[in-house]
């Protein structure tokens, strides 16, 4: 990754954060993007040096205004990160306003859209890569995030159609699909009233991987060019057995999601 120049959205926390000083200690230029101007320069201090552009993905001129930023002061593009993303717990009959559903979808898949969209003339000519952060739940349904995992279903349908156009640009698509990572997502859910709020409950002991594991099967992803990274044994049985036994996986699921928020 040495000089290699990648944006990653969402990097004020969690799987981007760390993902942004892994490769930053590659020797990557790193630009970093989120919301959060602050919490974004404690990130460049831990990378070394990177170009913080305070970005809402829900945006599109913020987004264009990142990817400007970034070809301006390192001359082009390399790898497109898109990770920034906010999820959701909350049963659809509980739902006080379809707002969250708006919401959910211009983060977490239009925001995707957005940034490649801008990057992808640069990524051309570089012929690099984007990858998609997306989730398990953009493989499979599951109970308490009907608006979440529609959002990665619309992410993955996307990625996947634009690899098939990007064929013979020298463009490359990654998609990335973790299941339950040890990070702050739960602080940050949006509820079926529409609101940003924790859950209130210690997922610490709950079986989830952590960020290094994580980032260090992502960056490996990135540097192979990889077509796509499904993570945990249990996810890839539950997309592999899916359309053969749909009963089944529905209600595994249904059974780890209970298990994981009790």
């Amino acid at each position: 990754m040495k000089s290699r120049v990648v944006i990653i959205t969402g990097a004020s926390e969690g799987i981007g954060k760390a993902l942004a000083i892994a490769l930053a200690r590659e020797g990557a230029h790193v630009v970093v993007a989120a919301r959060k101007r602050e919490a974004l320069e404690e990130v460049a201090a831990a990378c070394g040096e990177a170009l913080v552009v305070p970005t809402d993905v829900a945006d599109e001129a913020a987004c264009r205004k990142l990817i400007d930023a970034a070809v301006e002061r390192f001359g082009g593009i390399d790898v497109l990160v898109n990770n920034a993303g906010i999820s959701m717990n909350g049963r659809f009959d509980a739902v006080a306003s379809l707002d969250v559903f708006e919401r959910l979808m211009r983060v977490n898949y239009l925001g995707a859209v957005y940034c490649t969209y801008h990057a992808l003339p640069h990524l051309k000519a570089k012929k690099g890569l984007i990858v998609g952060i997306s989730s398990l739940q953009g493989k499979t349904g599951f109970p308490l995030s009907t608006g979440y995992a529609g959002s990665k279903h619309a992410m993955q349908g996307f990625f996947d159609s634009l690899r098939i156009e990007l064929e013979g640009s020298g463009v490359d698509v990654t998609m990335v699909s973790p299941g339950p990572v040890h990070t702050d997502i739960h602080a940050r859910k949006l509820g079926a009233d529409g609101k940003v709020a924790s859950l209130g409950k210690d997922f610490s002991n709950k079986p989830q991987m952590s960020v290094e594991e994580c980032v260090d099967q992502i960056a490996r992803a990135i540097r192979s060019r990889r077509r796509e990274l499904v993570m945990t044994t249990g996810g890839k049985l539950a997309v592999w057995l899916r359309p053969f036994f749909p009963r089944f996986v529905d209600a595994q699921v249904a059974r780890r999601v209970k298990e994981f928020y009790d």
